[in-house]
């Protein structure tokens, strides 16, 4: 496999952005971000799982949202990538150029992480009233919209009230993505469940294009999401999960966060990847092959080439 030697016009903690013209390539690598810093390990895959399981979301969830996704066919892609195919393969998308409103829009269903925290002090989250008597994984009585400012790389993101992100992008942009995003995580929710995951919160991403809000970056990864079993779901208990809380957990446990962050020993990497993948299988519904396999990729873009 040939890695890219081309140097990204812009990179994210996951992401390296090429500009190609009137379209960006979104090339997601195997790097692994928790609590705002990239860490010094890759997860074998993650990239391609990010990149397929976002396509695959894209594509459901259309009817409710535009999105940027034009395609993942290394050969729809300019000229100076097709050097790259094989690395470019499952983990590349070409998108449309947006331009990027600048807020994380959190939505969350269950009392978990950083929320439960301010419940327990508080009662409330991010000035919300919520009822009294709730514990671990609790569901909330409808999912919340808890926005954050979007932060450059190295520096944190910031949570604030959604009378502030009116202050931010005014009332009428405001009013669109908190309610597209509550109706992106509900009809997400309603499918996710019928393949056995409880999805306790996500983000997503909003740009304009052609002056209409349009869906971009990624969409309901293990990144952006966590991801629980419903069959072992229990309240009251941190759930086990197909997502990077396994990563977070270990750092907790490991690491004072001060200084860089420390090298992840092998079995997290492997089970971390794995269940990367397992969320690919289960949501898709597909196996999850490596599109480094020239079988595979071929089989899947003519897969994809005949229900266009």
């Amino acid at each position: 496999m040939t890695a890219m030697e081309l140097r990204p016009d812009s990179q994210g903690k996951v992401r390296d952005i090429y500009d190609a013209g009137d379209s960006l390539l979104m090339v997601a690598s195997d790097r692994i971000s928790a609590f705002d810093y990239i860490l010094p390990d890759e997860i074998p895959y993650k990239g391609e799982v990010l990149s397929r399981i976002s396509a695959f979301w894209f594509e459901k969830l259309a009817d409710v949202v535009p999105n940027h996704l034009v395609s993942m066919d290394p050969h729809d892609f300019p000229a100076e990538f097709l050097p790259y195919e094989e690395y470019l393969s499952g983990r590349a998308m070409l998108v449309r150029k947006a331009e990027p409103i600048k807020i994380e829009c959190v939505v969350r269903g269950y009392l978990t992480g950083s929320i439960k925290e301010a419940y327990d002090a508080t009662g409330e989250v991010d000035g919300i009233a919520l009822p009294a008597g709730l514990v671990e994984a609790s569901p909330l009585p409808e999912p919340l919209f808890t926005p954050s400012t979007k932060a450059d790389v190295g520096d944190h993101d910031e949570n604030i009230s959604y009378e502030r992100c009116v202050e931010l992008i005014g009332e009428d942009l405001a009013s669109q993505i908190r309610d597209l995003s509550i109706s992106l995580y509900t009809e997400a929710s309603s499918y996710a469940r019928t393949r056995g995951i409880i999805i306790a919160d996500t983000k997503f991403e909003f740009g304009i294009i052609d002056g209409r809000v349009t869906l971009i970056d990624e969409c309901l990864t293990p990144d952006s999401s966590r991801f629980w079993d419903a069959a072992s779901y229990e309240e009251g208990k941190v759930q086990p999960g197909y997502d990077k809380q396994y990563v977070r957990d270990w750092l907790k446990d490991n690491w004072d966060f001060t200084g860089e962050p420390p090298r992840l020993p092998s079995e997290v990497i492997e089970r971390t990847s794995a269940r990367y993948r397992d969320a690919y299988e289960i949501i898709t519904g597909s196996t999850f092959l490596p599109m480094a396999s020239k079988k595979e990729r071929s089989s899947e873009y003519q897969k994809r080439k005949q229900q266009a």
